[in-house]
């Protein structure tokens, strides 16, 4: 997909956490804290208040602006949750987080609506959605009754195929077309803060995969936010046959590359080792 450089549109960017305006014009860290027991590579660490509330705190000191906290293992072949044991699993960290460190920004990582209500109620400034919507027909409503700033992932349209495979005849004309209906719709609900998530590692195929890293600036035509989540994604370490968490620095090297092509939040386990990219990049 050849589009020239002259019609990507280069916008100033920031979202409105609860009325906290947060400029993303200098690009951001969000650290991954998982409240799962079977998560793919740090299952079972933090799941626990305890816990979870010391590693908000080592994120946070490594350079973390947000904190994305998920209670669903989204890893092929997980239990599949209901929205209860959701928020049973989260329990009080969200407001511990927020009592213990007023100035964190928390996102809830989830497709269900009673989720989101629950994580506004404890304080959180961002809906981080993997179904775009489609798991939950009640969700998009509800983030538009918080006014909450909306993270739209691209993903297959079930949970039960969301890491099926498909054969895209172009990923990015795909990728761009599906967003642009989502965000039709997302505005018609009067959800305006909007970052685009391609979905590294849902249903995609390693060469579109790269494909998507090569040609990331044309993802929304520079109109939205990009977050970038590639963390010991399967992508990276497959083809290399390593682990997870054998691929800190090939990451890094694919992270400058989106930093470079304009993404302007990056997901990620190794906040440290982003931060000191970050800061070089600057």
């Amino acid at each position: 997909m050849n589009i020239p450089a002259s019609s990507i549109q280069h916008t100033n960017f920031s979202i409105n956490c609860s009325g906290r305006l947060v400029d993303l014009n200098t690009p951001k860290i969000m650290g991954i804290l998982n409240l799962t027991p079977d998560s793919f590579s740090d299952g079972g660490k933090f799941n626990n208040e305890k816990s979870a509330l010391l590693h908000a705190e080592k994120l946070l000191k490594d350079g973390a602006d947000f904190i994305d906290i998920g209670a669903q293992s989204t890893r092929q072949n997980a239990e599949y949750l209901s929205a209860e044991e959701e928020i049973r699993r989260i329990g009080n960290v969200i407001s511990l987080i927020k009592k213990e460190f007023p100035e964190a920004l928390i996102s809830i990582d989830t497709f269900y609506a009673d989720v989101v209500k629950f994580g506004y109620n404890e304080g959180i400034d961002v809906v981080n959605d993997i179904s775009g919507g489609d798991f939950d027909e009640n969700l998009l409503k509800t983030v538009a009754e918080t006014k909450l700033p909306y993270i739209l992932m691209h993903s297959n349209s079930t949970y039960q195929n969301i890491h099926e495979k498909i054969h895209y005849e172009d990923i990015i004309v795909s990728l761009n077309y599906s967003f642009s209906k989502k965000i039709n719709e997302l505005q018609k609900l009067g959800i305006h803060d909007i970052i685009l998530d391609p979905g590294f590692g849902f249903g995609k195929t390693v060469e579109d995969q790269y494909k998507m890293i090569e040609e990331v600036e044309h993802l929304g035509f520079g109109r939205f936010p990009l977050l970038i989540g590639i963390s010991r994604k399967s992508f990276i370490y497959k083809p290399l046959n390593k682990k997870p968490l054998e691929i800190g620095e090939e990451t890094q090297i694919l992270h400058r590359k989106v930093l470079e092509k304009g993404a302007k939040i990056l997901r990620v386990h190794d906040v440290k080792e982003t931060k000191v990219l970050i800061d070089e990049f600057k």
